[in-house]
């Protein structure tokens, strides 16, 4: 006979053990966990995109950085696709009444697909083929690259959607927080295995190791979305009436300001905490003298500050606590964050560097995660639904990512241009200046999104201010913008 473990341990175990909490009667433990797989295999094919194909194309194939460049950019210009992708799985109809499911697969063939075809287009753009035309190589990648961006984007959305659905609303934040620890799980993980696979680099190698990614995530992604869905059958005139459009929706969400303006903030935010993410490691080594080793740990730094970003917010929304607000305290942390790290030159001191590097992390946690939830809070009565404002959240966050991660570069090669050439003075004349423009860039777009999250946060707390003194102190979200 099997004994029910005592009360006080179970207590215990939700007490302590991370996001032992999340689960809901709509959402078992056991159903959420594995459905959080599809956020590791998201995770891993974003190493292969932005991280290991990156060097492997510009170091050991020898391609040209503008043209790496221009492969890397292509799931980012399809990223506002995600709020149609969005739409679309909220308005979907099939014979067994499935939303979600059918985009969860479909995007897990376009990312195997891609990535299953993605080395031998590598090789071709290296120049080792023997027959075809001299622009083979260069269309086979770029198919390469948006089949997998594409499944990328269409796999996260429906899979954000489908937990949306699933999860009672008071554990919507704990759910959140654990899908995005899953993603940097995916990422970390992925990294070290690939990086131990690819360590004696080869053609062959290449495409074993690719290829293995690919037949690993949409195995993942077949485990995620077992049974994840129930079974509603349609009738075919149910099936055959017409669908809202996409215009309707959209204008839907819309409608009242709060979700533009939520929409403007995850840009102006994203772009704000992402613009030096290919600059950290540089500013370490040329400006700090740090070894490469050093610089490495940068990244497990920013992954460590960002997990407890992750677990502060799910906490606090858990226990009530306004979403806009934990924005705003992402924000601000960020402010300081960029201020570490621009002092550290001056002061030649490392451990304010890596300080600086873990508060970045830890307030896009706090940022990440508290405006996803408030998409997910957004109405779902109508014609809007979660998919589209997910989607949409989904879209104004890659979008700005990917130019942000743009325009850092480019901004720090045509300062530090401009600053050593001695146009600007002695002062200035320094490789740090680059840099040093493009943190004060992003200290400037934080309190930019700061000014746009003030009316937000103002409408959540009405509710509460008409039942208190109107007199009370005015505050920052008081202030017209």
């Amino acid at each position: 006979m099997i004994r029910r473990p005592p009360a006080a341990l179970l207590q215990l175990s939700a007490k302590y053990l991370p996001f032992a909490d999340a689960a809901s009667e709509g959402l078992p433990m056991g159903q959420l966990l594995r459905l959080s797989l599809f956020q590791v295999s998201v995770g891993m094919a974003t190493v292969m995109l932005l991280g290991t194909l990156n060097r492997v194309m510009i170091v050991e194939l020898s391609v040209p950085a503008t043209i790496v460049a221009f492969m890397i950019a292509l799931p980012v210009l399809i990223a506002p696709f995600r709020t149609l992708l969005g739409f679309r799985s909220d308005t979907h109809r099939s014979a067994i009444g499935w939303k979600r499911i059918p985009y969860l697969w479909f995007g897990s063939l376009w990312q195997m697909g891609g990535l299953a075809v993605m080395p031998f287009a590598l090789l071709v753009l290296s120049g080792e083929q023997s027959v075809g035309p001299d622009w083979a190589g260069e269309v086979l990648a770029a198919l390469a690259f948006l089949m997998t961006g594409l499944g990328l984007h269409m796999t996260q959305t429906a899979g954000l959607a489908l937990a949306t659905d699933r999860a009672d609303p008071e554990a919507r934040p704990r759910v959140v927080a654990l899908l995005y620890v899953m993603f940097l799980l995916g990422m970390g993980v992925s990294a070290v295995i690939i990086g131990w696979l690819l360590r004696d680099f080869d053609s062959l190698t290449l495409v074993r190791v690719v290829q293995g990614a690919a037949s690993v995530g949409i195995i993942l992604n077949l485990i995620a979305l077992w049974k994840q869905e129930q079974v509603r059958p349609m009738t075919r005139e149910e099936r055959a009436a017409p669908r809202p459009r996409f215009r309707d929706a959209w204008d839907d969400l819309i409608d009242g300001g709060q979700a533009g303006r939520l929409l403007a903030v995850v840009f102006f935010g994203t772009m704000a905490l992402n613009m030096q993410d290919i600059l950290l490691e540089p500013y370490g080594g040329e400006i700090l003298g740090l070894s490469v080793s050093a610089t490495t740990l940068l990244t497990a730094v920013w992954a460590a500050g960002a997990l407890a970003g992750f677990a502060l917010a799910g906490r606090m929304l858990a226990r009530g606590s306004d979403t806009y607000r934990i924005a705003g305290m992402g924000l601000v942390v960020g402010v300081f964050a960029f201020s570490a790290v621009i002092f550290a030159a001056p002061m030649n001191s490392a451990t304010i560097f890596f300080a600086g590097a873990a508060l970045i992390g830890f307030g896009g946690g706090l940022f990440a995660v508290s405006t996803l939830i408030a998409a997910m809070n957004m109405k779902a009565s109508g014609i809007a639904g979660h998919g589209l404002a997910l989607g949409a959240w989904g879209a104004a966050q890659a979008t700005a990512a990917g130019l942000a991660i743009a325009l850092g570069g480019g901004l720090r090669d045509w300062i530090n241009a401009m600053a050593t050439s001695g146009a600007w003075g002695e002062a200035l004349n320094t490789p740090a200046t680059g840099y040093s423009f493009v943190y004060h860039i992003e200290i400037g777009l934080l309190f930019v999104t700061l000014a746009l999250l003030g009316p937000l946060v103002r409408n959540a707390r009405r509710p509460l201010q008409s039942q208190q003194d109107k007199s009370a102190p005015v505050g920052l979200a008081d202030f017209p913008t």
